[in-house]
């Protein structure tokens, strides 16, 4: 029994890890794809409207 459930943690634990590998890739391919786009474009950064105010911000990295 005690090797059933340190398999299954041992599964659940991997799921996990690739899980968030695979978050971390497309978070990273989307940022270099933005960062391609702004070198070719000659822009500085990606401005986006803030709902509550009206007013336009640069983009940060977290969004």
């Amino acid at each position: 029994m005690a090797q059933l459930i340190t398999l299954l943690i041992l599964v659940c634990a991997g799921w996990w890890l690739y899980r968030r590998f695979v978050s971390d890739a497309r978070r990273l391919a989307e940022k270099s794809r933005r960062a391609e786009k702004e070198r070719q474009t000659g822009a500085v950064g990606t401005l986006v409207k803030d709902p509550a105010t009206g007013e336009y911000r640069l983009k940060r990295e977290d969004e």
